[in-house]
């Protein structure tokens, strides 16, 4: 894509980009001395890692593999820890696995856990994480210790630059972003973007690695939309595609694959693309900073990324339709039996939504619902309504927010807030946090059970 030019049209909105209120409650866990050394300790191990050049000694688990196995067994005997696995392939694994259906973390993850101590620690740290932010564990956080075992095992395996490194970073990552500000998430995505770069590894990478990959690219885009316009994907979206690939080669690129999987990660580019021009256009006219950004330059690269927006919705597999819409107030039921497709049809509307707001004045679209905000809104609500798969609820809070923020009336606002909180129940993410960024957009604090919410949560059950 063409570099984005020097001059807007119009100021950006306040409402697409008000700066979010920090209201998140922690637990005792994130304020832990032992978690802070621990985590600033993986840091560090990770970007000596990712600075390196080559591996240091040839990775040689063969020799040691009864001892893992016997180690993995004494693991799993100990406390609730065959429990927390039981929870991570149940409860946790299909939030990682939402655009894959081939399962790596529930199947092929767990599976060489049996070998791997350190990835066996890591899968029982996220799984216990997840069951302590839930309340089912409220004094202790033998998450810690599993989180910190993990750490131990993993020194040794970093050296030797094994495609399992990869996947334990990730999944340490996502423990650790479950128990931070979500204003915090790009530190922590930081030293995993580092492993990608250093790694060479990309979306179309294939096998374990590649599943890897996308399961970060959705927490990067995450933080771009948390960023509000400012910043945005760590890993920038042109790595995401195979060296010297160009932007303008990527729609047939993701099309080859002919997968319903790879469709869905391309929403995820897309959405990403419109996080990286709306931070080139923010930062030249907020912050003024000399980008090289022409005005012809961003209304072509606008227009580019419309038409690909539209050209995903219309060139969808079928797999990734809705089985059925149904119009109903206040938002419609929108039905999908795929797992990606909750989330990549959400992350579509969410996309253009983002362009909508950010429209050059020269463009003018066809009258049509996708050219209506407000349309895309509703419908962004009406999918994470309908379909109750965790996973996709959890990927649902940002767009959920970008949504909110165009919505007019206290019904839909009620309805809004008993989701938002619902999933932070259902899933342990942190998620309330953002009902107070909605209120302020919206002017008012939402009090009570209304009945639109008392119905989300019939809905989501």
């Amino acid at each position: 894509m063409a570099q984005c030019g020097p001059r807007w049209t119009r100021r950006l909105d306040p409402l697409l980009f008000s700066t979010p209120t920090p209201n998140w409650i922690l637990d005792e866990f994130a304020h832990d001395p032992g978690y802070l050394a621990s985590r600033e300790e993986l840091r560090t191990l990770i970007f000596s890692t990712a600075q390196s050049a080559a591996p240091t000694r040839e990775a040689s688990p063969a020799a040691d593999a009864d001892a893992a196995r016997i180690q993995t067994s004494q693991v799993l005997s100990l406390g609730r820890r065959l429990e927390y696995l039981k929870n991570y392939v149940g409860q946790v694994a299909p939030w990682l696995d939402m655009f894959d259906s081939d399962r790596t973390f529930g199947i092929q993850l767990p599976a060489l856990a049996r070998h791997s101590p350190a990835l066996l620690y890591a899968i029982l740290a996220l799984s216990a994480r997840q069951m302590e932010r839930k309340g089912a564990e409220k004094e202790s956080f033998e998450s810690l210790e599993l989180y910190q075992g993990a750490i131990r095992l993993l020194t040794p395996m970093l050296q030797a630059r094994g495609e399992q490194v990869i996947a334990i970073c990730v999944i340490l990552c996502c423990m650790e972003m479950m128990s931070a500000s979500g204003h915090d998430w790009r530190r922590h995505l930081e030293g995993c973007a580092a492993l990608f770069d250093a790694f060479g590894v990309n979306g179309f990478s294939g096998g374990l690695l590649q599943a890897v990959f996308w399961c970060y690219a959705r927490m990067d885009l995450c933080s771009a939309l948390i960023s509000d316009g400012m910043q945005g994907t760590l890993f920038r979206p042109s790595k995401w595609l195979p060296p010297n690939v160009p932007y303008a080669e990527s729609r047939s690129l993701f099309s080859a694959s002919r997968n319903p999987d790879m469709h869905a990660n391309h929403a995820v580019y897309l959405c990403a693309q419109a996080c990286e021009l709306i931070c080139d256009r923010t930062r030249f006219v907020e912050l003024g900073e000399s980008n090289g950004c022409t005005q012809a330059s961003f209304v072509t690269r606008w227009q580019h990324l419309w038409d690909d927006l539209q050209d995903w919705l219309s060139s969808r597999p079928r797999d990734l339709v809705p089985l059925q819409t149904v119009d109903a107030k206040p938002f419609p039921h929108i039905f999908f039996v795929h797992w990606a497709a909750i989330s990549s049809n959400q992350l579509h509307h969410t996309a253009c939504i983002l362009l909508l707001g950010t429209m050059p004045k020269p463009l003018k679209l066809p009258r049509a619902p996708s050219s209506s905000a407000a349309w895309h809104a509703k419908r962004i609500c009406g999918i994470s309504l309908t379909n109750p798969h965790q996973g996709c609820l959890n990927n649902a809070i940002q767009p959920l927010w970008v949504a909110g923020r165009l919505l007019s009336h206290k019904a839909e606002h009620a309805v809004v807030v008993k989701l938002i909180r619902s999933i932070e129940a259902m899933t342990g993410w942190g998620t309330c946090w953002r009902i107070s960024d909605l209120e302020e957009a919206w002017g008012y604090k939402v009090h009570g059970s209304r009945a639109a919410a008392a119905d989300t949560a019939v809905r989501l059950h």
